[in-house]
This record gives C-alpha cells, sequence and structure tokens, in this order.
C-alpha cells in the first residue's frame, strides 16, 4: 500500500526511502533536482538526530513533552531560517512542535513582507488612535 500524500515539509519519517531515478527519456534537469532532493534529506536526517540527542524532547515555545510515535511531530527549527547553518553544537536549533513551527515561520514571513513593504516597526502600521492620549493630563487634573 502507498501512501499518495507528499511528505510534510519538516517529517523526515520518510527520508529513508529511495527516490525513483528518473527515466531514460527524462533530462538532466530531473537528474539535478533528484539530486538536490535526496542530499537535502540527508542533510535533515542528520541534524535532527543530532538536535535530538542534544535537546530534550520538549517543544521550545509551548513546552509540550513528545515521546514514542509523538516524537514525530517534533521538529527542527533554524533560528536564524538558514537550513545550511547546521553548527555541531547545535546553537542554531531549536526543537519545536509542528504547530508552533508553523507559528514561528508565519511570523517570520510576515515580518519579511512588511519590511519589504517598507514598514520598519509595528507602532507604524497602527491607525494613529490612541484611546488613552492626555489621560495623564485629566487625571492630575482631579487630583
Amino acid at each position: 500500500m502507498t501512501n499518495s500524500r507528499p511528505p510534510h515539509p519538516y517529517r523526515t519519517e520518510r527520508v529513508n526511502m529511495p527516490l525513483k531515478k528518473p527515466k531514460s527519456g527524462a533530462g538532466k534537469l530531473d537528474e539535478i533536482i533528484a539530486d538536490a532532493i535526496r542530499n537535502r534529506q540527508r542533510r535533515e536526517v542528520t541534524y535532527r538526530e543530532r538536535a535530538l540527542k542534544i535537546f530534550p524532547h520538549v517543544c521550545a515555545r509551548c513546552g509540550r513533552e513528545f515521546t514514542g510515535k509523538g516524537l514525530r511531530e517534533l521538529t527542527v527549527h533554524h533560528k536564524d531560517h538558514n537550513h545550511e547553518n547546521n553548527p555541531p553544537d547545535g546553537t542554531n536549533w531549536e526543537l519545536l512542535c509542528v504547530v508552533c513551527h508553523d507559528k514561528e515561520h508565519a511570523r517570520y514571513l510576515e515580518q519579511e513582507s512588511l519590511e519589504e513593504a517598507g514598514w520598519e516597526n509595528e507602532e507604524e502600521l497602527s491607525s494613529g488612535y490612541r484611546p488613552f492620549a492626555g489621560l495623564d493630563d485629566l487625571l492630575k487634573e482631579k487630583k
């Protein structure tokens, strides 16, 4: 029985499955893509295994603990978002559950898009309405 669903981008349980080689009529591009995918999967297995040995099996955001089969829901997050930066001591990694990992990447993408749009910080995004502006002066007057 084969699973037709593509693997989740943060899970590596199917990493050891060999990729099919391109058919004889496939071009050089297919071979390059297949090699890149294989290399990425090997790299992920390596740093994931190291991270699981270094860190406790707990999500660094929500604190949920993972054991047994649930361990596959614990992912390695690159703090600097550079998947090539894999120091042996794990200083660029943190273990996050799938939910927190998705939230972290959504937050990062949102911040990145705000920076591209020219927004410097979140204060600039507000409407300018300050409901409590001048409240301290009103309180001082009552005393």
